[in-house]
This record gives structure tokens, sequence and C-alpha cells, in this order.
């Protein structure tokens, strides 16, 4: 615990459809180690490194596992028969030096040595302040590190399995002395995937462990802005129940969801929710300020065009929060999933839809390996410059005030010639000094159809112009209220369109 500087008074300002975007600390350390030929820390980082960040438009650096990291999880990171396949891709030559244990699996909510102290977090978030971007960090309440203080300081903050339960599944659980006696941890999990091996599964319905986790985050937001809530849907006093009712030994949900008691209680503190099931307006209910759209992501990706017409249906009370992506450290590389062919595509309607903008290291330059959060780094490899120069001038665009400031509307389609239109997705942002107006073909084939506009027209003719393309169209107002926009587009092709009447 540190008293180095006072605890904020209020949240951090972002302003709507902030852009975050995700740095693998101890990866990106790494590398600039190797760079710059010396151990770089986080106090180390040059200050270019945050202005470059700054330059392009992000409001939100969150700095992915930070925390001390638990050797138990490096030891067994390194006898998994799995991870060799993943590690020879990411960095071929690896050696067991490379390895190193999960974030995920933490076993204090202190500094990773390697990664700095509080005094470097605290220097990093004033230098974020000063170039307008919040800090984020994380914070994995579900479960601990299996090497964590508490599992043999207090046991009881855990689920326990008896005896009989441990001996019927014992890869379920582990067997952990401590002053008491020993107790069977259950290892943590969620309902739909084998238990993490690294990890042990607290127990929400204890009221100790609630406040001690409440301790916790008063430290944390000590020294960032925000975290990001791994598994948040966990908590639930329902879900977990659900999960963990047989060994609960008739333990009850406590009178208020643990997200209330954390909003109210750290109210300075803004909320990122990784959160799936459809939890998602329960959780932006008990306090948090966005949840990831895992949903949205999978329509896209599964080119569902009528899943992603419901999405951009919703109320943008729900929108405005959503954070929106295309990987993050759990889901495969962007261009693995999507390929080169849609990721023009697939960048303009994440980078230009309501609620967080949500970008990861490597994606900005086409970064096509996955990298196992318990690798070091990844050998490095040239950016694609196609991808690049898109990236850049994507987030050169939505830095306009218009995409943060300016009114978002859906924009109806209609067939022109053919049944291809249902494909087309559009939408407009509008404010006094700007209108802007984009349009994506989700499908693999052309398609096309008219775009209608409901703000009244008052110049005789607009300018069109695409900025992605940099080519320019004028379309008089009598067509645009008539028939409306006219617009085709190949396969997974886009427009974002500039739009001025004409001088």
């Amino acid at each position: 615990m540190s008293a180095l500087t006072p605890l904020p008074k209020v949240p951090f300002a972002l302003r709507p459809h902030p852009h975050l975007y995700e740095i693998n600390t101890w990866a990106w350390l790494e590398t600039l180690s190797s760079r710059l030929h010396g151990l770089i820390k986080l106090g180390d980082v040059p200050d270019s490194e945050w202005d470059a960040l700054a330059q392009r438009g992000f409001d939100v650096i969150w700095l992915m596992g930070v925390w001390q990291r638990s050797p138990e999880s490096r030891r067994l990171a390194l006898t998994d028969p799995n991870n060799p396949p993943l590690y020879n891709r990411a960095l071929p030559g690896w050696v067991p030096g490379d390895v190193i244990a999960s974030p995920y699996s933490v076993a204090a909510y202190v500094p990773d040595p390697r990664i700095g102290t509080w005094r470097d977090l605290d220097l990093v978030r004033d230098k974020l302040h000063k170039r307008g971007m919040a800090l984020f960090l994380d914070f994995v309440g579900n479960h601990t590190a299996l090497d964590h203080a508490w599992t043999r300081q207090h046991p009881e903050f855990y689920v326990q399995a008896t005896q009989e339960q441990f001996t019927n599944d014992p890869e379920a659980f582990r067997a952990i002395d401590s002053p008491s006696g020993t107790h069977f941890l259950a290892l943590a999990r969620d309902p739909y995937f084998p238990p993490w091996r690294d990890t042990a599964q607290l127990n929400h319905f204890s009221p100790a462990m609630r406040a001690a986790q409440i301790e916790e985050l008063r430290t944390i937001a000590g020294h960032c802005d925000g975290v990001r809530c791994d598994m948040a849907m966990l908590h639930l006093s329902d879900i977990f129940e659900k999960i963990w009712a047989p060994f609960l030994r008739g333990a009850k949900p406590m009178p208020r969801e643990f997200w209330a008691d954390v909003h109210d209680q750290v109210p300075q503190l803004i909320l990122l929710a990784e959160a799936y099931w459809g939890t998602e307006p329960r959780l932006l209910d008990l306090g948090f300020s966005f949840t990831y759209d895992k949903a949205f992501y999978d329509s896209v990706r599964d080119i569902n065009a009528p899943a992603v017409h419901a999405a951009l249906a919703a109320p943008l009370s729900y929108q405005d929060h959503a954070a929106r992506f295309l990987e993050n450290h759990d889901e495969h590389r962007a261009i693995e999933v999507f390929g080169k062919d849609r990721i023009i595509f697939v960048g303009t309607l994440m980078g230009t839809v309501p609620g967080m903008r949500f970008y990861h290291q490597g994606e900005l330059e086409g970064a096509s390996t996955y990298l196992p959060i318990t690798l070091r780094m990844a050998a490095p490899r040239p950016p694609d410059p196609v991808v690049s120069q898109f990236f850049e001038k994507l987030l050169r665009i939505t830095e306009e005030d218009v995409f943060h400031n300016g009114e978002w509307s859906p924009l109806s389609v209609t067939p022109d010639c053919d049944d291809t239109c249902g494909n087309l997705i559009a939408y407009e942002w509008r404010s006094e000094e700007s209108w802007k107006v984009i349009a994506v073909n989700l499908a693999g084939g052309a398609s096309q159809g008219r775009i209608h506009f409901s703000h009244p027209l008052s110049a005789p003719e607009y300018v069109f112009y695409d900025e992605l393309n940099d080519v320019r169209y004028v379309r008089g107002a009598d067509e645009l209220r008539g028939a409306g926009l006219f617009v085709r587009r190949d396969r997974f092709g886009a427009h974002l369109f500039d739009v001025s009447p004409v001088k």
C-alpha cells in the first residue's frame, strides 16, 4: 500500500466516445529495452512514447498487467503442453527465461518489480494527465493467484471443497496448507471452460472478502483513473451461486451486488467491464461506465448483417457505453480474423460507431502474431504499410470533434435495382460545424442502395468527399430529398464522407 498521492476526489473527465489503447506492459517494456539497449521500467519510458500516443488521439491508456505476478503461475505455464506451439509462433527460439506468469494470476496488488514501483505508476499517470489522457489498470476480482497471501492467511475468503469433493474431482481444486490446516480451494472458472489452473476462486458471498477487495480498489484508485475489471459478470450473485452452489455451505448472497458497493465507495474510479452473456446492461446499471461489446464483434466477424443492424438500432443510452473492438489480448489478431481485405471496412465501422473505441497494441501496425500473455515479448516484425496508413488516417479523421460531441443517427437504406441494400450499414455524425456520413458493405460481394436523410437540406448541391478514398462526388439536394444518395460499394468496401454544401 502506498500514500504517495492523495486519492482523486472526482473521476477523470473523459470526452464522449473516447479512444482507448491497451498496452501489454511487460512486452512493451521488453521491446523498449531492446530498442534502447538497457532495462526500461515504467518510470524510464521516454516522454516521446507518451507524446506519440497523445498525438494519435487516445483518451485512455490501459497498462495491462502491471501487478505482481505469481511464481506458481509461471511454473504451470512452463509445464503446460498447449503452450510451446503458441510460443514457437510468437517468439521462435524461445527459452524458459522468456516465459512469465499470467497477468490474471495476481499474487499481490503492488507493481511487479519488472514493471516498476508505485512512484513509477504515479509518474506515468501524471504524464498522461498532462497530455489529456487517463490511466487504466487491471482489477481481477473473481480470483487470485494460488500463491496470493490470502490463500494461507484467509482461506475463508475462497470457495472450498470438502475432502470428499476434492477426492471426487481433484483437477478442480488445490490443496493449500495454512496455519489453520489444509484447505481444498476451488480453481477459478467460468461455466463454459475448464478451470484456470493457476488461480483460486474467491467467495463473493464472504462479507470480509468483499470488504478486503474494496480496500484493494481504494489503494488502486489512488494511482490511476480507471480499472478494466476482468470477467466482471462472475461477481453477480445469481451467476456466482449457479456456478458454485454445491460448495457454498449455506452462504447467502449479500444484500447488494458487489459492483454497486464499489461504485458507491470508490466513486472516482471509472469502471470498464469485461462482460459477456447479455449481462452488460446489468453491469451498467450497477455503476460501470463501459462494458465490452463482444456480441457486436461477433456479428461483424461472422458477417451477420441483421445482427449488426440490430446492434446499431439499440438505444444510444446503451451504445454510448459499449466498448467496441477488433481485437484485444483475449482475441486473435484482427488481420488473422478478418483478413487484410476486410480490415479497412471493419476498422472504419468500429472506429466510427458510438461508444468507447478500443484499440490494442500492434493492431494499428497490422500485427499478425498473437502474443500469449505468459510470454515476455514477441519477435519483432515490420508493420504492414497499408494497415498502418489506414489507421493513421482513421485516427486523424475520428479525432475531429463531430465524432465525440456530434449527434449520431442511423440512416435508412432502400433498394436500388437489386436486393443487396441490406448488406449496407449507414449512419451519420452531425454538429453545427460538420457532417459526416459513413456507409460500409458487410458482404463479400457488391452491394448498393439509396441512403435517406431526415435533416433539412438548405443548399442546392452538396459535396460528398470520401476521406478514405480521396474521391469527391457532387449531388443535388432534390435527389437527396427524393430518391436518396446512391451508394454502391464492392465487397467489404467503405465510404467515410465529409459532406459540405457547394459554395
